[in-house]
């Protein structure tokens, strides 16, 4: 797996203990970010603590998207180092921070752009799709980005007879595959290491124990097939599946 980008390799571990922060550590937080003209936006993956006082808070694209229509100067962006390079890429105009730029994400650090200029040379002509969770550099080589929800949208609107390069998330791209019935399409070998830690045999026990829940099965996960599984073999009724 590729090395985050050299910029990032200097960085220490600079977390900090919020117990052992003055009593009135948010309000100091919130009074520097009036004085710098800054507003916190933090992703949903962070500390309870930290999201207390973020101005905003949500997923990656939601945040990034809120970053172009901001009134604030600065931006302090709690989450990965490719989410506050996405809040840039579309706050464009804004002094875009991050308190971690070590702040790495697993997906995004399976591909870079190297290894997407060295993928495209192998089959020349085809159409790069690449998901949002990527860092700059390789959305730089990229001819279309895609959300998790739009993927499947994104892959059909290409021509039939264009190859496509989709990456870096496998799951994601055997999920487009298998709805999109797509056969020139090759997938990067990439994955969320939080993902893709849930597999079927626990799924299948929770799903068990609990046999009047819903199931919701993020395209990212390792278990997309599993979930598959245990609807057609009548485990989990389809119309409780998502």
């Amino acid at each position: 797996m590729p090395s985050p980008p050299s910029t990032m390799d200097e960085v220490t571990d600079t977390a900090i203990d919020v117990d052992v922060l003055p009593s009135d550590w948010q309000d100091q937080v919130l009074q520097l970010a009036r004085e710098r003209d800054a507003v916190i936006l933090a992703h949903n993956y962070q500390l309870p603590e930290i999201q207390d006082i973020a101005h905003h808070t949500g997923d990656s694209l939601g945040l990034s998207r809120l970053a172009a229509e901001v009134e604030e100067s600065t931006i302090v962006f709690c989450g990965v180092h490719f989410m506050a390079e996405s809040a840039k890429i579309l706050g464009y105009d804004k002094t875009v921070l991050i308190p971690d730029a070590a702040a790495g994400c697993s997906l995004a650090e399976t591909i870079n752009a190297d290894q997407l200029r060295a993928w495209k040379a192998e089959h020349p002509g085809a159409v790069v799709v690449s998901y949002v969770n990527t860092t700059a550099e390789v959305k730089a080589e990229t001819d279309i980005c895609c959300t998790s929800s739009n993927a499947v949208d994104v892959v059909n609107s290409i021509p039939a007879d264009k190859e496509v390069l989709f990456g870096p998330d496998q799951f994601l791209g055997a999920h487009v595959q298998r709805l999109t019935g797509r056969e020139n399409m090759h997938i990067w070998m990439g994955e969320c290491h939080v993902h893709a830690g849930i597999n079927g045999v626990e799924l299948k026990e929770r799903v068990e124990s609990e046999p009047d829940a819903e199931l919701f099965v993020h395209p990212e996960c390792g278990c997309a097939t599993s979930a598959l599984y245990l609807v057609s073999a009548g485990v989990v009724p389809e119309e409780r599946t998502r």
